[in-house]
């Protein structure tokens, strides 16, 4: 069978034509800004808009004979694999055409971690790049939070394609149980709560000292756990009642969404039921209350700045967010050497943050502590279970060699900026906020840390370490196995 008949290349283009489209009026919506706040290259965001538009049309219109095409899984992992690169090409204009980076190195990494929700960042000085750019910044983390492959799906039916295998692809950890039966009612709904809690968000932050312009920027990056903010000082910045607005945003987003969806369809405590979720909280609590003890008695901060410092970082770091407030890398080394081992974690499955997930923690867990039983007792029956549902062997088998191949992929990224000869620190803090999708790590991008002083070679390998760990690794292990590629 030749290359052409295993991929349906004519479908695959006429999906990314219309993922542009939607990229290009998401640009559109960025123009009053532009408009507002006009300076030296305001031509940037609407010519960016006009190229994306229109390749997009071309593209459906090139492939308007193939509007009844069905997506297989094969055509699945590889459209959302390639998706990421195609927005982030075209998500990378306004960076360029704005004279915010040097280079389309630059622009590619801005735009790539901002729709994998990354955060990391090659900017130095925020407050000095035009604001219809950081807000174009804010909002590719929002499109990329719940994935715009989801997003798309919203649409899709009327081009008279399934987009089942390109839901499954992109959101391997969402539970389906008692979700519409309809694959497209659950992702309208879904979107509904991402949207409703951008703008419940938005409104509390304008109602403290944020203007409407940066309520709406840190509330995109907030839903999405991105991380991207309008200042150099990060959401430090701005005052006590705003992080602590961010810090409730933030658990919310690092929860999972079909969960919150059965909880306020089925007006239901279903997430308070749900394991992972209720660790995900024992986690938070015990840890900021740990921490913030340290820096009371220990850093001889004030009560109120103690609490709030330790709760804001756990669960930015949990959540895989990035946002800071203060420098927690000047802390007790312990202190961010836990915050570092949190940023593998990652919250919630069928969340938007990023890292392993807690589900395949917990997995991991309980199957080690039945291991120790099973050599006392290798006749019994242990399964593996969570919310009381048994796990098969395949299962914990399949999520223990994602966790594997997961810490694998870090210690190559680690080993090759340490071969470019970056210290340690900076190579496992670089590795891991990539990976995990945290944007914000230790060494010379912990927190007001910038990406910048990388050379081109570590970008684009940092850049494919973005790509794994929001893809997912085995989605895009899979595009380079033989097996994928036969029948």
């Amino acid at each position: 069978m030749s290359f052409k008949s295993k991929i349906n290349h004519p479908l695959v283009l006429r999906i990314e034509g219309q993922l542009l489209l939607i990229e290009g009026l998401f640009m559109l919506m960025v123009l009053p800004i532009t408009y507002l706040h006009r300076g030296l290259y305001a031509f940037s965001m609407p010519f960016s808009a006009l190229i994306t538009l229109l390749t997009g049309f071309i593209l459906l219109i090139a492939t308007r004979n193939h509007k009844g095409d069905k997506t297989t899984s094969r055509d699945g992992v590889y459209i959302v694999c390639i998706s990421w690169l195609v927005l982030s090409l075209f998500g990378a204009m306004p960076y360029l055409l704005s004279k915010s980076v040097p280079n389309f190195t630059d622009g590619f990494f801005e735009a790539l971690s901002g729709f994998t929700t990354t955060g990391a960042t090659i900017l130095t000085h925020i407050e000095a790049v035009p604001k219809d750019i950081l807000l174009w910044r804010s909002m590719t983390q929002w499109i990329g939070g719940l994935a715009i492959i989801v997003f798309s799906l919203a649409i899709l039916p009327y081009l008279g394609m399934s987009g089942m295998q390109l839901f499954v692809s992109e959101t391997n950890g969402i539970n389906y149980d008692k979700l519409h039966p309809r694959i497209m009612h659950t992702v309208r709904r879904i979107w509904f709560i991402y949207l409703f809690f951008t703008l419940l968000e938005t409104l509390l932050l304008y109602w403290g000292d944020m203007d409407f312009y940066d309520a709406l920027c840190h509330s995109l990056s907030t839903i999405s756990s991105g991380g991207f903010s309008t200042r150099t000082a990060n959401i430090g910045a701005f005052s006590n009642y705003s992080q602590v607005v961010i810090t409730v945003f933030m658990v919310l987003s690092g929860c999972n969404f079909s969960l919150l969806l059965l909880s306020l369809t089925w007006r239901s405590f279903t997430i308070l039921k749900n394991q992972e979720f209720r660790t995900f909280l024992l986690y938070i609590v015990f840890l900021g209350i740990g921490i913030g003890l340290v820096l009371l008695f220990g850093c001889h901060k004030s009560f109120g700045s103690s609490f709030r410092e330790s709760f804001f970082s756990v669960i930015s770091t949990f959540t895989t967010t990035g946002f800071f407030v203060s420098d927690y890398t000047a802390w007790p080394a312990f202190l961010w050497v836990i915050l570092f081992l949190l940023m593998f974690i990652g919250a919630c499955s069928g969340s938007t943050s990023g890292g392993v997930k807690l589900f395949r923690h917990l997995i991991f867990m309980k199957n080690s502590l039945l291991e120790l039983k099973r050599i006392i007792h290798p006749n019994a029956l242990l399964p593996v279970k969570v919310n009381g549902k048994a796990i098969s062997t395949g299962g914990v088998y399949k999520h223990i060699t994602f966790i594997f191949v997961y810490f694998l992929v870090f210690l190559v990224g680690a080993v090759f900026l340490l071969a470019l000869g970056f210290d340690i620190e900076t190579s496992l803090g670089a590795s891991v906020a990539t990976l995990s999708n945290v944007g914000t790590g230790i060494g010379q991008v912990g927190p007001g840390g910038s990406y910048v002083f990388f050379p081109q070679v570590a970008k684009w390998m940092l850049m494919l370490m973005m790509l794994l760990g929001r893809v997912e690794l085995f989605s895009i292990i899979t595009l380079f196995s033989r097996s994928f590629w036969k029948n």
